[in-house]
């Protein structure tokens, strides 16, 4: 049974915002990031963040998909950042390291601020 996972998207100052809700695991990773590549597209000319306010678990998996999300852009030299965070997802992103690699603040509002 797929664990249930939202992710919502919408665009505010040519920036597009990915909020989830629920969980990301083995059961729902691949899916719902290859939905979210089919919405990001070509990662050309994109400001990306990941607003986390919802998102009670992430397993390791799910977080790779997150740090090559961050590659692509990175590549293309644009921006992402993830904020939001509830204590344990963050804990979760300190303990890899991925906080010290993508920048994450701690409302959508700073990110958007760092952005513009």
């Amino acid at each position: 049974m797929e664990t249930l996972v939202e992710i919502t998207k919408r665009e505010e100052n040519s920036i597009l915002i990915f909020e989830f809700s629920g969980e990301l695991d083995e059961t729902n990773a691949d899916k719902t990031f290859k939905d979210m590549y089919e919405q990001i597209w070509d990662f050309s000319d994109k400001k990306i963040i990941f607003n986390m306010k919802g998102l009670k678990y992430l397993n390791s998996k799910s977080i790779g998909y997150i740090a090559d999300v961050f590659s692509n852009i990175e590549d293309n030299d644009w921006e992402m950042y993830i904020s939001d965070c509830d204590e344990g997802v963050k804990d979760v992103l300190e303990l890899v390291w991925i906080t010290t690699i993508i920048p994450t603040v701690d409302t959508e509002a700073e990110a958007i601020s760092e952005m513009n």
